[in-house]
């Protein structure tokens, strides 16, 4: 699929007109999102011009084909090519390499693009070749070693293919945030006696725990974080045995657990099945906080117990949603 003259559909969250069509998709999506649950998710590989193999969740990724016309528009970020007509919809084009600084902002088109969806925001990512989906347990993923490898903030995890070739799976996240500017939180107000109150959250994603971090403290809570699912598990145990051994429960220390749903080494649908699992943890909510807003990926979530599930960068649906959960 190297060639994209010959243009790749994923489509995993569109809904065809055609019943039988309709039905058949829902199962390949309930098969992908099941894939969670398993620690398990699927991978688009592509390159940028360099070396390096990229990847990015198949859940973002709408549909993959040859870089159509692209209108220019003044005034737009560095890295944005300009809008494109798409079914319809214009959305805003986006050159990875040149917003991940790996190409020079010059007149150059990139040949593929990928349809992203996710934050409940369609963009274009131009790409220069786009290779096969693959399959990958979160437990072979891990963070960047070290922040060279991170490609100026943009890569939120490495994993390895079994030629020995390291994939870099892109923050799309922090890509939306270098592009179009982080989102603002706003007027969040702060609940009685929050400082009693103490959350604990994980997020894979930099610019994802400042926001969450930034919601929190205008909620006045205190507030504790991971960047993986399985430090997060780690940090959860640790906890809930010190708890046991002052005699105490967790439920008097923990009133939130907030979790992204993809993270490296363990996902947040593993977690809170963990989570959920252990006793301990009785009495305290789970809220899932996630780009990741198709129907599947929420029905998942209630499959493994999440209490709440909440779009990622929607500070005020954030604040509301933990409120009352920090007002009991």
């Amino acid at each position: 699929m190297a060639n994209p003259s010959e243009p790749m559909v994923i489509e995993p969250e569109l809904v065809d007109p055609d019943a039988e069509k309709a039905s058949e998709r829902f199962e390949e999506i309930e098969a992908r999102a099941g894939l969670a649950g398993s620690n398990r998710f699927e991978i688009l590989l592509f390159s940028l011009g360099t070396s390096e193999t990229f990847g990015i969740n198949v859940f973002k990724v709408r549909e993959v084909m040859a870089t159509p016309f692209i209108t220019r528009a003044p005034n737009v970020p560095p890295g944005v090519e300009g809008l494109v007509s798409l079914r319809g919809n214009v959305i805003p084009v986006v050159s990875l390499a040149k917003v991940m600084e790996l190409a020079p902002m010059d007149d150059r088109i990139a040949p593929a693009m990928m349809v992203a969806e996710y934050c409940r925001k369609t963009l274009g990512f131009l790409v220069d070749a786009v290779d096969r989906i693959i399959r990958v347990e979160w437990s072979k993923v891990r963070e960047p070693e070290n922040v060279s490898s991170q490609v100026h903030g943009m890569i939120t995890s490495i994993t390895e293919l079994p030629d020995g070739r390291l994939v870099s799976i892109i923050d799309v996240e922090a890509v939306l945030a270098k592009t179009f500017g982080e989102a603002v939180v706003g007027v969040i107000l702060p609940i009685p006696d929050g400082h009693r109150r103490h959350v604990f959250f994980v997020d894979d994603s930099s610019v994802a725990r400042k926001k969450i971090a930034e919601v929190l403290d205008k909620l006045g809570v205190k507030h504790t974080h991971a960047n993986n699912g399985m430090e997060a598990w780690e940090r959860l145990q640790s906890m809930a045995n010190f708890a046991e051994q002052t005699g105490t429960t967790l439920r008097d220390q923990l009133d939130v657990i907030l979790t992204d749903a993809e993270m490296p080494e363990m996902d947040g649908y593993v977690l809170t099945k963990n989570i959920k699992a252990d006793p301990r943890f009785d009495g305290i909510p789970v809220i899932m906080y996630s780009s990741l807003t198709s129907q599947a990926n929420r029905t998942m979530g209630e499959r493994v117990g999440v209490d709440g599930y909440v779009e990622k960068f929607d500070a005020q649906m954030l604040a509301e949603t933990l409120r009352p959960l920090l007002m009991r």
